[in-house]
C-alpha cells in the first residue's frame, strides 16, 4: 500500500492546497500570532520579573527586620544584664545596710542592758549602804546607850570642842 499524496503532480492534490493555505495563513497572520505569543510571553516575563523584584524587596525588608530584631534582642539582653548587675549591687548594698542596722541595734540593746545592770548594781549598792548605815546607827545607839554615861559624855563633848579649831584649819587649807 502506497500513500497516494506522494503520487502524481503535487498541485493537483488536496494536501498541497491545504499546505499552501496554511502557509498563506501563517504569512498573513503568523506575525500577529507570533507577536501575540511574544507579547504574552513578555507579559509573563514581566510578571515574573515583577514577582522576583517584589520577592527581592521583601527579602531585603525581611533581612532589615531581622537585623533590627537582632539588634533589639541584643540591646534587651544587654539591658537585662545591666538590670541584673544593678539588682545584685542593690541587694549587696541592702544586705550590708541591714547588717549594719542589725549590729547597731545589737550594740544599742547591749548598751541599754549594761546601763540597766549598772543602775541595778548602783541601786543595790545604795540599798546595802543604807541598810549598813541604818544598822550601824542602831548598833551605835545601842552601844552608846549601854557604855556611855553622863561623865563620859561630857568628856567626849569637851574633846570634840577642843579638836574643832584644828579640824576647821585642816578643812580651810
Amino acid at each position: 500500500m502506497e500513500y497516494e499524496a506522494l503520487q502524481g503532480v503535487i498541485w493537483t492534490k488536496g494536501t498541497f492546497w491545504v499546505t499552501v493555505a496554511v502557509l498563506i495563513f501563517l504569512a498573513f497572520f503568523g506575525g500577529k500570532i507570533i507577536r501575540a505569543i511574544i507579547g504574552m510571553l513578555d507579559q509573563r516575563s514581566n510578571a515574573i520579573q515583577h514577582e522576583l523584584d517584589e520577592a527581592a524587596r521583601l527579602r531585603t525588608e525581611a533581612e532589615a527586620m531581622l537585623r533590627d530584631a537582632e539588634a533589639r534582642r541584643a540591646a534587651a539582653i544587654e539591658q537585662a544584664k545591666d538590670m541584673l548587675d544593678l539588682a545584685a549591687r542593690e541587694a549587696e548594698r541592702l544586705a550590708a545596710e541591714l547588717l549594719a542596722d542589725a549590729q547597731a541595734a545589737a550594740r544599742r540593746r547591749e548598751k541599754m542592758a549594761q546601763e540597766r545592770i549598772a543602775a541595778a548594781e548602783a541601786a543595790a549598792v545604795t540599798e546595802v549602804r543604807n541598810a549598813a548605815v541604818s544598822l550601824a546607827v542602831k548598833v551605835t545607839q545601842t552601844v552608846l546607850a549601854e557604855t556611855v554615861d553622863a561623865a563620859h559624855d561630857e568628856a567626849l563633848i569637851d574633846q570634840a570642842i577642843s579638836d574643832l579649831p584644828r579640824t576647821l584649819r585642816k578643812q580651810a587649807a
